[in-house]
């Protein structure tokens, strides 16, 4: 099962059935760490088939159990804010790597001295990690030359990444924490200091969705770290896996067309 692709199901109904079994799994301390996984994958594939889809939403929201109701609006609506924000399908792969991310227990711990050290919530860096680089699975430079795992541009990494290494996944976290933290988080101003991480109230709305569930349910990050990361072309959703490396832009259709 945790090496199958998934499909998104077929109709409302039986979207909030594959929903409310992932999740489910997801917040359960007994699931094994490959079913994990194979919730995580699934969950996200009828996210984004939700994502175009707002006639759906209350058909699939009633067909969930209401303890995961808020989770399942927060993350079709975080899909949404970067959807809007991608604007039209792109038509090449990024010049990325596709690395596995530090396990989700060492990034917790990481992320909570970043907590007690600049007061910046644990799930705001987080949410941040994973919309910038699936929680460290991509290294390489952003289409404005962002760079590391949370994706700091060179002077704001001068100024706030406290002469640490940017493509350090600690020393990336604690500069964000303290980005963070100087730009009003820690003054309760958390749309403020995501809007000056990136200038897009709809980004800031989205990190914003993912906070609150992982707020409400602290094993919800185990889901998102165990995400893959899908990029969106004219060909449809691309799956980069583990192992991807490139060191310029491919366009989709050659890269499909190779042999694997």
């Amino acid at each position: 099962m945790a090496g199958a692709s998934p499909r998104a199901a077929a109709d409302p109904a039986a979207l909030a059935h594959q929903i409310t079994v992932a999740e489910t799994a997801i917040r359960d301390a007994a699931t094994p760490p490959d079913q994990l996984r194979a919730a995580a994958w699934t969950a996200q594939v009828a996210y984004r088939a939700l994502e175009d889809k707002p006639a759906a939403d209350a058909a699939v929201l009633a067909g969930v159990p209401e303890r995961l109701r808020e989770a399942v609006r927060h993350n079709i609506a975080a899909r949404r804010e970067f959807r809007a924000m991608q604007g039209e399908p792109g038509d090449t792969l990024p010049a990325w790597r596709m690395v596995e991310p530090v396990p989700a227990p060492e990034l917790r711990d990481i992320y909570a001295e970043a907590q007690r050290r600049f007061g910046v919530p644990w799930e705001m860096l987080a949410a941040v990690h994973l919309v910038e680089t699936g929680t460290g699975r991509i290294v390489g430079l952003s289409s404005s030359g962002a760079q590391g795992p949370m994706q700091f541009m060179p002077a704001t990494w001068d100024a706030y990444g406290m002469g640490g290494d940017v493509w350090d996944t600690h020393d990336a976290i604690m500069g964000a924490a303290n980005y963070l933290a100087a730009s009003g988080a820690t003054r309760g101003e958390l749309d403020s200091a995501l809007y000056s991480y990136n200038h897009d109230t709809r980004y800031v709305r989205a990190v914003r969705h993912y906070v609150a569930v992982m707020r409400a349910d602290e094993r919800a990050f185990l889901g998102y770290h165990a995400r893959p990361v899908y990029f969106r072309t004219t060909v449809g959703d691309i799956r980069r896996p583990l192992g991807y490396e490139s060191s310029h832009p491919i366009p989709v259709r050659e890269w499909l067309a190779r042999p694997r």
